[in-house]
């Protein structure tokens, strides 16, 4: 193979990546807003003002969310239908973008801005311990997935 062939194989397994990296952050952010913020009524992306801003802020995320998803399976269609989808990558980018969302939520929203926290009136520690848990397995999942990718390549 001539390096540009190799170049051109190279971006393509990076779009696959990439566009599943999207899909599965708005998979995770989706799953964090039902279940979490309107099934269980925990809390809203934002909880430090009106119960309006709240709900806005809810509405934010989800629109948020849903434009991820949307994109990032039009670009894998878009792959797909051009025969260019790497299956492999994209499985790695879904777990690695549900992960990173989720580490990303667990410690920049929860911790550091402290726009919400996962649940209130108890100690926060143990949902924070669990979630970010979570988020690490994702990753590491995600990791594994894409080591097998790339040694598959």
């Amino acid at each position: 193979m001539t390096q540009r062939t190799d170049a051109h194989i190279n971006k393509e397994f990076r779009r696959s990546l990439w566009a599943a990296v999207l899909v599965g952050i708005g998979v995770m952010a989706a799953l964090d807003e039902i279940v979490f913020h309107q099934l269980l009524q925990w809390h809203h992306f934002f909880d430090f003002s009106t119960p309006a801003l709240g709900i806005l802020s809810d509405g934010l995320l989800h629109a948020f969310e849903l434009l991820a998803v949307v994109i990032g399976v039009f670009l894998l269609l878009d792959l797909s239908q051009r025969g260019r989808l790497s299956v492999a990558w994209a499985k790695a980018g879904f777990f690695l973008g549900m992960g990173g969302f989720q580490l990303f939520d667990g410690i920049i929203n929860h911790k550091i801005l402290r726009l919400h926290q996962i649940r209130y009136g108890v100690d926060p520690l143990m949902y924070d311990l669990v979630w970010n848990a979570f988020a690490v397995v994702f990753l590491l999942i995600g990791a594994w997935l894409w080591r097998r990718a790339r040694a598959a390549r």
